[in-house]
C-alpha cells in the first residue's frame, strides 16, 4: 500500500516538472492548426514546409508534447511513430480502461482499526506542540498498516475538519499537504452536498465554512464546486422574476377595492412562505464566503444571481454589512467619529486574504464601494452602517469643498462621482426601506446640503421613477405608501391638522417622493387643501422638505399637463394651485428655492412664461409685496410714500414676518446669480410674448399672459429695490445704454431697474458732500443736493442720447427726458393725509389695547410698544420724505428752463413728450399712472417754457381709442387710473374760476399763442379765459363719449373690455353732462342684453359699470350748467334737442337720408313693415323718457299728437297691408309714397303749428338782445390776432381721426375767434349732425326709425312752416329720382353704386337750392335774430376772414326750429356750406351701406 502511496507522489511530482514545459507547448499551439490546414491542402510542397518546420522544433519541444498535440499522420511523417493505425488503436484502449472500466478496492483487506485510530489522531488536542506535519506522517503509517483507501482517509478528515471548524489553520495545512488534487477534493465535497439535496434536509452551516475555507485558501476551485451545489441558477432566476409580477400584482391590488377578508387570506399565504423557504446551499457558501472574509469568491457568486437578490436575505446582508465594517474602519476612526465619541471597536479579521482596511479615501475604490454597491437597498438592515457611510460622506465633501490643487481635484472628483452613485443606489433606497428612521433622515440631510441642488435633484429624480422599479421589496414598499398616503388625504381637515400632520411625517420620513407626489396630485384638483397641507407639513425632517421641493418642480414640469384650460382663453386650475401651494411653502419653511427660481429662469429662457404664475407668488408670499390692479385711493396714496408707509397701509392685507422669508429669498438670488437675468428676461420676454404666445393662442390668454410678465416684473423689480443693499443693487444692474443698447431691453423696464440705483447714488453722493462741508443752512444743503444730482445724472443724460435717433432730441432735451423717467412718486409729494391715516390707526390701537381687560399684561405692554414704535417710525419717515421732496422740487425749479427746445413747436414737443414719456410709463403701474398725471400737473406748475398744458390734455382726452384698443386688461386699468387723475385736474379748474385763476390764467401752459416764449403768461389776450376753458372741457367730455360709444359698439371683446374698465375708473369724474351719461347708459345697457349669455365676462363688467353710473346720475348736471350755453329762443325746446351723442332726437339732414333710403328700397320696407313700426314705438319711448330725465319743459300738447298719430299710424298700416295684395309696379310704389309724403306734410304742419302758438315773442326779443351785445364783446377782444396764429391754430384744431371719418372737424379749438357763446351751440350741433349721420353715440336712437313715418320725439313739436316747405320740395325731387332709380334696378351692381352717388349729389344740391333763397335774406339782414348756438368756424383763420359775416348770420328758421343740423346750417357761408356737402357726401359713399342694414333689419 505504502508503494501505491509512493507511486502516487512520484507522479505527482513529474506533473509538476512538466509544467515547466507547458508554457512552451502553449506557445506552439497555433501548430494544430496549421496541422489541420495542410493536410487538406492538395498542394504538397506546403505540408513539406510544414513538415520541415515541425522536424526543426524537436530540438527545443518535447517529444511527448509533440505526440499530444498533432495528428497520427503527421506524427508518422515526422518518424515519432512507426504506424499512424496502430498509434490510433493504443489510444482507445487506452482511453477505455481509463474511463470505462472499474476498479474495485479489496474492502475486506481494510480493518476498522486503521479508520478507529486515524478518527483518534485527527480528535487530539491540538494546542500543544502538535503540527499538521506529525499527524500527516501518522496518516501515511496508519494507511500503510491498514491498508486503508486513501480517498476515505479524506473523507475522515474532512469530517472530522467540520465538526472541528475553529481549527483552520491546522485542517487546511493537513489537507493541504495530504491531497493536492483540486477535482478530488471538490468531487467528495460535492457528494456531501448532494446529500444534503434530499427534502426536508438542511445543510449544516459547518459544512459551508470548510467549503468556504478551501475555496479561502485556493485548494478547490469556485467553478468545481459550484456545479454541485442547488438550486440551479436558472431556478433561482424565475423565483426572482416571480417575486417582482408578485409585488406588481400586489400594487394593482391596493389601488383596487380588496374586501378585509382576502387582506387576511393574503397576508397568511405570505406568512407561510416567508417561514419555508426553500434551502439554497450557493446562498449558504456565500454567506460562509463573507463571514471569513473571502470577497473575491463571494462577488463571483453574486455576479451570476440577479440583482440584489443575495442580499434580499438578511443573513447575507448581514454577512456582507459586517465585512464593511472591517474594512471602513480605520477611516472612520480618522474622519468619521466625532469628537469626544468613542464607539464601539471592531476587531479585524485574522486572514491575511480578507480586503484590506481603507486608510484614506481613495482606498474606498478598491473594495469599499463595489461591498455597498451590492449590498444596495439592504443597507436598511444595519442603521449603524448607514450612519458610518454618510459620515465618511460628510467627511470627504468638507475635504472636496477645501481643495484647490488641481492634479488632487481630478481624484477627488472620480470620488464624488462613486459618493453620488453609493447615495443613488445604496443610500436613498436603504431609506426607503426603513420603518420610519427619522434620525437617519436628518444623517442623511447633512451629506446632501452639501451637494449641490442639481446633484441633489437628480437623485431625488432617480430615487422617485426608477429606484422603486428595481426590487420587489421596493415595489411593495411603493403601493403600501401610496394606500397610507390615500387614508391619511381622506381625512385631512383643518380641525385634525396635528394628528393628520404627525402621521404624514412619519410617513415622510422613509418615502418622501411617494407621499408627496400623491399629496400634489390632491392639490392640483383640489386647491382648498392647500391650507390644511401647509399646516400638516411642519413635522418632516429637512431632508423632506428639500425632497418637497423637488417634487413640486416636476409636477410643473409634466409634459402631459396642459398648462392652458380647454378653451386655451385662461390658466389651468391645477397650475394656478401649485403657484399659490409654493408661496405658502416656501414663506412658511426654510425650503431652498434656487431649484424653483432656476426653473422659472430656463422657462423664460425657451419663451415660455406660464411658470411665472409661481414666481409672482413666491415674492408675494415671502416678500409681502402685493401687485394688483384693484388698489383703493388710500391704498395708491400710500404707495407713494416710504417703505414703512407701504407696509402699513398700501396693501390688502397686514404684511407681518416677512423678514426671515424675505432675507432667504434675497441670498438665493444673489448665491446664485439670479436676479438680474430674470429681469432681463421677463422684460425681454414681455415684448415678446405677443409674438411667442400668440401664434394659436387666444387673444385674451395672450394679453393675460402679458399682463403676468408685465406685473411680475415690477413686482420682482420692486422686492429687489426695497430689500438689496445700496452697494448690492449697484453692481446688480448695468447702466441704462448697456440694459437697452447690449441686453435690448425695453426702455420702461430699463429705467424702472436703473431707477432705485439713481436714488441711492445720489442720496450717497449728497451724504458725502455734506461731510466734506459742513453747512447747516437750508439754502446751502439744497445747493448740495442738486450738485450731488448733477454728478449722478450728468452721465445717465450722455447715456440716454443713443436710446432715440437724433431727431427726437431736436425737440426734448435728453435732461428733461431723464428727469422724467428717473422721477417717482415718493419724488413729488407727500402723502400727508395717509401718514396722517396710519397714526390715527395705531393710536385707535393703543386706545383699544389699553381698555382689553382680558389681554395679559406682558402682550399688552408688548402690543402698546410695537404700536409706539411703529407710529415713531412713521413720524420720522414722513419728516424725512418731507424734506427729500422739497430738495427735489427746489432742483426742478432750476432745471425746468432747460427741459424743453424752443426753437421747435409745441406741437412737437407735446407729441414727443406723449410718444416716448408719457403714455409707456401711465401704463407700466398705478404708481406710474398716478405719476405721470401729477407730473403733467407739476410741469405746468412749474411754468415751464414751450411747454403747452392744454395742447397735452387736449391729445390725451382726444385720441383715447386707439389707446384703448391696444391694451391689455391690466394696462386698461392703469391707463383708466391715469386719465381719473388727469380728469381730476381738469374737474378742478372746472369747478371754481377762483382756482382757474390762480392756477392756470397766469401760465405758459394756457397760452394760445403756440410760439410764445415768455414766462410770464404772455398778454391776456393770449390765455384763454374762464368760459372758453369750460367749453373745452365740454369738448373733452364729448370725445370721451364718443370714442366710449365707438369702442362699445364696435363688438370686438378687447374693446368692449377695456372701454368698460377704463370708464369704471374715471367714474367719479366722468360723465358730469347729463345727455353724455344717458348716451353711455344706453350702449351700456345694449351691452348688458347682447353679452349676457354670450361672454359672461363682459356682461359682469357692464352691469357693474351699469349701476354705478346709475348712482352717478344725481351728481351729473344738464349741458347749459355744465358750461355756459345760451338756451334757444323757443322756451317750448325740449330737453331731447340738448346737443351731445345723448340725443335722441334725430336732424333733419338724417331724416333726408333716411327718406332717401326709403326711396330707394321700398320693396324691403313694404315687407318688413311691422319691424319697422316696433322700431318706431322704440324710438319713440326712448325720446319721451329722455325729454322727461331731462326736464326743460316738453309740450302740453304731446299726449294728444301722440294719440292721433297712433290712429293715423294704425289706419296707415292697414293701408299696406291691402296695398300688398296688389301688383308691385312702379306706378302703384310711387302712388303709395306720395300718399305718405301728403300724410306726414300734414301732420308736420300741424304740429308745427301748435309749437309755434306756444313760444313767447318776448322770449326772442330778449335773446336777440344779448347776443348781440356778448358778440360786439369778443370780437373787440380777437380782431388783433396774426394770419400765422390762425394757421397754428388751424393745426391744433386738426381732428385726429380723419382716417376713420367719423370725428368732427373741429377738434382742438382752444380759443375761438367767434363769441364763444353765441357758437358754442352751433359747434355741438354740427358734430352731432356728423356723429347722426354715420357711427355716432346717438346714432343707434336716431338711424333705426323708419321713413315710412315720421319721428314723432321731432316732428311733432319742432318744425317749423320753412322747414315743411323744404320738406316738401324734397320730397318730389327724392320721389322723381326714386321712379328713375327703379327703372333701372334691373342693372349690374356696379352701375348701381355709380347712380347712388349720383343720386346722393343731386339730393345735397337740391337741399342747398332750397335752402339758398333763406341764407340770402338772412345775409342781407331780413332777420335781425342771431342764434346762441352759431357754429365755429374750421380754422381760426377762416374764421378771422368772415368773423364780420358770421356775425350777422342768423335767420328765423334758426331761431324757431331747434333740430340741431338746421341749427348749425342756418348761419354758414356758401364755403362752408360746400365744405360740409362735400364731407358728406364722403361719408355716404364709406357708410351708407351699414345705414341701411341699421334702418331695415
Amino acid at each position: 500500500m505504502c508503494s501505491v502511496f509512493s507511486v502516487k507522489i512520484l507522479i505527482y511530482h513529474k506533473a509538476i516538472s512538466m509544467t515547466a514545459f507547458r508554457f512552451l507547448t502553449d506557445v506552439y499551439f497555433h501548430v494544430r492548426v496549421p496541422d489541420i490546414e495542410t493536410s487538406a491542402l492538395e498542394e504538397k510542397n506546403r505540408r513539406d514546409h510544414y513538415t520541415q518546420l515541425v522536424g526543426a522544433c524537436l530540438v527545443c519541444v518535447p517529444e511527448a508534447i509533440l505526440k499530444e498535440r498533432l495528428d497520427p499522420e503527421t506524427l508518422e511523417s515526422l518518424g515519432l511513430i512507426k504506424q499512424a493505425h496502430q498509434f490510433n488503436q493504443k489510444i482507445v484502449k487506452i482511453k477505455t480502461k481509463l474511463f470505462y472500466k472499474q476498479q474495485k478496492f479489496n474492502l475486506l483487506r481494510e480493518e476498522n482499526e486503521g479508520y478507529a485510530k486515524l478518527i483518534t489522531e485527527l480528535g487530539q488536542d491540538l494546542s500543544g506542540s502538535i503540527t499538521s506535519h506529525l499527524v500527516l506522517e501518522s496518516i501515511k503509517s496508519l494507511i500503510g498498516c491498514f491498508n486503508l483507501d486513501p480517498n476515505r482517509v479524506l473523507d475522515i478528515i474532512l469530517e472530522v475538519y467540520e465538526s472541528r471548524s475553529d481549527q483552520d489553520e491546522f485542517f487546511l495545512s493537513l489537507i493541504k499537504s495530504y491531497m493536492c488534487e483540486p477535482l478530488t477534493l471538490c468531487h467528495i465535497l460535492g457528494f456531501k452536498f448532494k446529500f444534503y439535496q434530499e427534502p426536508n434536509e438542511e445543510t449544516p452551516k459547518s459544512l459551508y465554512h470548510i467549503a468556504a475555507a478551501l475555496l479561502h485558501h485556493n485548494l478547490i476551485e469556485l467553478e468545481d464546486l459550484y456545479v454541485h451545489l442547488m438550486p440551479p441558477d436558472v431556478t433561482i432566476v424565475e423565483e426572482h422574476k416571480r417575486d417582482i409580477s408578485e409585488a406588481k400584482q400586489l400594487d394593482r391590488k391596493l389601488v383596487k377595492l380588496v374586501l378585509p377578508t382576502d387582506k387576511n387570506e393574503e397576508k397568511d399565504k405570505e406568512d407561510d412562505k416567508n417561514e419555508k423557504l426553500p434551502d439554497n446551499q450557493k446562498l449558504g457558501l456565500l454567506e460562509a464566503l463573507l463571514r471569513i472574509g473571502d470577497w473575491h469568491h463571494a462577488q463571483s457568486i453574486m455576479d451570476q444571481m440577479p440583482s440584489f437578490y443575495t442580499t434580499s436575505h438578511k443573513a447575507i446582508a448581514l454577512a456582507l454589512c459586517q465585512l464593511v465594517h472591517l474594512t471602513v474602519e480605520p477611516l472612520y476612526r480618522r474622519v468619521g467619529v466625532s469628537k469626544g465619541a468613542k464607539g464601539r471597536p471592531l476587531h479585524p479579521l485574522k486572514s491575511k486574504r480578507a480586503p484590506r482596511p481603507t486608510e484614506c479615501f481613495e482606498d474606498l475604490r478598491r473594495d469599499t464601494f463595489s461591498m455597498l454597491g451590492y449590498l444596495g437597498p439592504h443597507l436598511s438592515n444595519d442603521p449603524i452602517l448607514f450612519a458610518k457611510i454618510v459620515r465618511l460622506g460628510k467627511a470627504f465633501m468638507k475635504e472636496y469643498q477645501n481643495e484647490s490643487r488641481p492634479d488632487a481635484r481630478d481624484k477627488m472628483d472620480t470620488l464624488l462621482s462613486c459618493f453620488l452613485s453609493i447615495a443613488d443606489q445604496v443610500l436613498l433606497p436603504s431609506l426607503s426601506l426603513m420603518e420610519s428612521n427619522a434620525c437617519m433622515s436628518e444623517e442623511l440631510w447633512g451629506l446632501f446640503k452639501l451637494f449641490p441642488y442639481q446633484h441633489r435633484y437628480r437623485l431625488y429624480g432617480q430615487w422617485k421613477n426608477e429606484t422603486y422599479l428595481s426590487h420587489p421589496l421596493l415595489v411593495k414598499v411603493k403601493a403600501q405608501t401610496v394606500e397610507r398616503a390615500k387614508y391619511i388625504m381622506k381625512r385631512l381637515t383643518k380641525e385634525n391638522v396635528r394628528q393628520s400632520g404627525r402621521q404624514v411625517g412619519k410617513l415622510s420620513h422613509s418615502n418622501p417622493t411617494i407621499l408627496f407626489d400623491y399629496m400634489l396630485s390632491q392639490i392640483q384638483w383640489y386647491d382648498n387643501l392647500i391650507g390644511p397641507v401647509v399646516d400638516s407639513l411642519k413635522y418632516l425632517t429637512s431632508l423632506s422638505y428639500d425632497v418637497f421641493a423637488y417634487c413640486i418642480i416636476e409636477a410643473l414640469a409634466n409634459p402631459e399637463k396642459e398648462k392652458m384650460k380647454h378653451d386655451d382663453t385662461a390658466i389651468s386650475s391645477w397650475l394656478q394651485s401649485l403657484a399659490s401651494l409654493c408661496g405658502a411653502v416656501f414663506r412658511k419653511y426654510s425650503i431652498e428655492l434656487a431649484g424653483l427660481l432656476q426653473y422659472v429662469t430656463n422657462q423664460l429662457k425657451t419663451g415660455k412664461s406660464f411658470d411665472l404664475l409661481i414666481l409672482k407668488e413666491v415674492v408675494q408670499k415671502m416678500a409681502g409685496i402685493e401687485i394688483t390692479n384693484e388698489m383703493t385711493s388710500e391704498q395708491l396714496e400710500a404707495m407713494t410714500g416710504g417703505e414703512q408707509l407701504k407696509a402699513e397701509g398700501g396693501y390688502f392685507g397686514q404684511i407681518r414676518n416677512t423678514k426671515k422669508s424675505s432675507q432667504r429669498l434675497k441670498d438665493v438670488l444673489l448665491d446664485h446669480k439670479l436676479a438680474l437675468p430674470l429681469c432681463l428676461l421677463m422684460a425681454q420676454h414681455r415684448n415678446g410674448v405677443v409674438f411667442l404666445e400668440g401664434g394659436e393662442k387666444h387673444l385674451k390668454l395672450v394679453g393675460h399672459l402679458y399682463d403676468q410678465c408685465h406685473d411680475t416684473l415690477v413686482q420682482f423689480g420692486g422686492f429687489l429695490a426695497s430689500n438689496l443693499s445700496t452697494e448690492d443693487y449697484i453692481k446688480l444692474v448695468p447702466s441704462i445704454d448697456i440694459l437697452c443698447n447690449q441686453f435690448h431691453t425695453p426702455h420702461d423696464a430699463a429705467f424702472f431697474l436703473s431707477r432705485p440705483m439713481y436714488a441711492h447714488q445720489i442720496l450717497s453722493k449728497y451724504d458725502e458732500l455734506k461731510k466734506a462741508e459742513k453747512g447747516n443752512k437750508q439754502q446751502q444743503k439744497l445747493q448740495k443736493y442738486v450738485a450731488a444730482c448733477e454728478q449722478v445724472m450728468m452721465p445717465v443724460h450722455e447715456s440716454v442720447v443713443s436710446l432715440h435717433p437724433p431727431r427726437v432730441w431736436d425737440d426734448l432735451r435728453p435732461q428733461f427726458y431723464a428727469t422724467f423717467w428717473s422721477l417717482t412718486m415718493y419724488d413729488l409729494a407727500v402723502p400727508h393725509v395717509a401718514y396722517e391715516r396710519e397714526i390715527n390707526k395705531l393710536k385707535t390701537q393703543i386706545k383699544e389695547i389699553e381698555e382689553n381687560t382680558e389681554m395679559p399684561m406682558n402682550k399688552k405692554k408688548k402690543e402698546k410698544e410695537r404700536c409706539t414704535a411703529l407710529q415713531e417710525k412713521l413720524q420720522e419717515e414722513e419728516k424725512k420724505q418731507m424734506e427729500h421732496v422739497q430738495r427735489v422740487l427746489y432742483r426742478l425749479k432750476l432745471e425746468k428752463d432747460n427741459w424743453l427746445l424752443t426753437k421747435s413747436t409745441k406741437n412737437e414737443t407735446i407729441t414727443k413728450f406723449l410718444q416716448l414719456c408719457l403714455f409707456p410709463r401711465c401704463i407700466f403701474s398705478a404708481i406710474d399712472a398716478v405719476y405721470c398725471a401729477h407730473f403733467v400737473e407739476l410741469v405746468h406748475q412749474q411754468k415751464t417754457p414751450n411747454f403747452c398744458t392744454l395742447l397735452c390734455y387736449d391729445r390725451v382726452f382726444s385720441a383715447i381709442i386707439y389707446t384703448v384698443a391696444s391694451c391689455t386688461e391690466n394696462e386698461s386699468h392703469r391707463y383708466g387710473r391715469f386719465l381719473c387723475c388727469m380728469l381730476e385736474t381738469v374737474t378742478r379748474w372746472h369747478s371754481d374760476r377762483a382756482i382757474y385763476e390762480k392756477e392756470c390764467v397766469s401760465y405758459p401752459g394756457f397760452l394760445t399763442v403756440f410760439r410764445a416764449t415768455r414766462l410770464d403768461g404772455g398778454n391776456k389776450a393770449d390765455q384763454l379765459d374762464y368760459e372758453n376753458f369750460r367749453h373745452v372741457v365740454h369738448k373733452w367730455h364729448y370725445m370721451l363719449t364718443k370714442a366710449s360709444v365707438h369702442c362699445l359698439e364696435t363688438g370686438d371683446y378687447t374693446h368692449i373690455r377695456n372701454i368698460l374698465i377704463v370708464l369704471t375708473k374715471i367714474l367719479p369724474f366722468y360723465p358730469k353732462v347729463l345727455n353724455l351719461g344717458q348716451a353711455l347708459e344706453c350702449r351700456v345697457h345694449k351691452i348688458c342684453l347682447k353679452e349676457k349669455d354670450k361672454r359672461p365676462d363682459l356682461y359682469v363688467l357692464a352691469m357693474g359699470y351699469s349701476g354705478r353710473l346709475k348712482s352717478q346720475k344725481v351728481h351729473m348736471v344738464p349741458e347749459n350748467e355744465f358750461h355756459h350755453k345760451e338756451q334757444p329762443a323757443r322756451n317750448a325746446t325740449p330737453a331731447n334737442q340738448q346737443n351731445g351723442p345723448g340725443s335722441t332726437g334725430k336732424p333733419a339732414s338724417s331724416t333726408s337720408k333716411t327718406e332717401e333710403g326709403t326711396s330707394e328700397d321700398n320693396e324691403r320696407v313694404k315687407h318688413k313693415s311691422d319691424s319697422a313700426t316696433k322700431l318706431m314705438n322704440k324710438a319713440n319711448s326712448a325720446a319721451a323718457k329722455v325729454t322727461t330725465s331731462n326736464g326743460n319743459g316738453a309740450l302740453n300738447s304731446t299726449k294728444a299728437i301722440k294719440e292721433r298719430d297712433d290712429k293715423e299710424r294704425s289706419g296707415k298700416e292697414k293701408k299696406e297691408k291691402k296695398e300688398k295684395t296688389q301688383g308691385s309696379t312702379p306706378e302703384n310704389k310711387v302712388d303709395r309714397r306720395e300718399k305718405q309724403r301728403d300724410e306726414r306734410a300734414a301732420k308736420e304742419e300741424r304740429v308745427v303749428r301748435e309749437g309755434k302758438e306756444k313760444t313767447p315773442k318776448a322770449d326772442r326779443e330778449k335773446a336777440k338782445a344779448e347776443e348781440k351785445s356778448s358778440k360786439d364783446d369778443k370780437v373787440k377782444a380777437i380782431s388783433g390776432e396774426s394770419a400765422e396764429l390762425s394757421r397754428e391754430r388751424d393745426v391744433l384744431k386738426e381732428p385726429k381721426s380723419k382716417e376713420k371719418g367719423d370725428r368732427s372737424a373741429v377738434t382742438g379749438t382752444l380759443k375761438s375767434p367767434v363769441p364763444r357763446a353765441e357758437s358754442a351751440e352751433s359747434e355741438r350741433d354740427h358734430k352731432r349732425r356728423k356723429l347722426d349721420s354715420h357711427s355716432s353715440p346717438s346714432h343707434s336712437s336716431s338711424v333705426k326709425d323708419n321713413s315710412n313715418e315720421p319721428k314723432e320725439a321731432v316732428s311733432k313739436q319742432h318744425i317749423t312752416y320753412n322747414s315743411v316747405t323744404r320738406s316738401k320740395s324734397r320730397e318730389k325731387e327724392t320721389e322723381k329720382k326714386d321712379t328713375d332709380g327703379m327703372q333701372v334696378r334691373s342693372k349690374e351692381k356696379k352701375e348701381e353704386k355709380d347712380r347712388k352717388d349720383r343720386k346722393r349729389d343731386y339730393s345735397v344740391n337740391d337741399r342747398e337750392t332750397s335752402q339758398e333763397p333763406k341764407r340770402k335774406k338772412d345775409e342781407n339782414g331780413t332777420n335781425s335774430f342771431k342764434n346762441s348756438a352759431s357754429p365755429p368756424s374750421e380754422s381760426p383763420l377762416s374764421a378771422e376772414k368772415e368773423k364780420g359775416k358770421r356775425s350777422k348770420s342768423s335767420s328765423k328758421e334758426k331761431a324757431e326750429s331747434v333740430k340741431p343740423e338746421r341749427t348749425s346750417s342756418g348761419g354758414k357761408k356758401e364755403s362752408r356750406h360746400e365744405k360740409d356737402k362735400s364731407e358728406k357726401k364722403e361719408k355716404r359713399d364709406s357708410t351708407g351701406g351699414k345705414e341701411e342694414k341699421k334702418q331695415y333689419p
